[in-house]
């Protein structure tokens, strides 16, 4: 049902049956993380990784799905995302939500 769709996105990050976007879903091995929406590009991940690296996140686990030019990341961190690093992503845009769990 599409208000189940709708829950799994907005408590997990996860999407279902969109136009523009692959279906991507990855069990929850953290309370924090991270969805970012993305260009289907090179070294787009080791971006992400590098911004997560320099903010002081360990990434636990992540995973990337694409359909033509978009891209859509969901990653799980051992630690809050901090204030510091919104306001790096911001400057970027390029995360969508962080909600921690619990």
């Amino acid at each position: 049902m599409v208000v189940d769709q709708v829950r799994e996105y907005l408590e997990n990050g996860a999407i279902a049956n969109a136009v523009n976007f692959p279906n991507v879903d990855m069990p929850r091995e953290s309370p924090y993380r991270v969805a970012i929406a993305n260009a289907n590009v090179p070294n787009m991940l080791g971006q992400i990784s590098t911004a997560m690296g320099r903010a002081g996140l360990n990434i636990h686990n992540m995973v990337n799905k694409s359909r033509g030019e978009m891209a859509y990341t969901l990653v799980d961190v051992d630690s809050p995302v901090l204030d510091s690093a919104d306001g790096r992503r911001r400057r970027h845009r390029r995360r969508v939500a962080v909600r921690p769990r619990g």
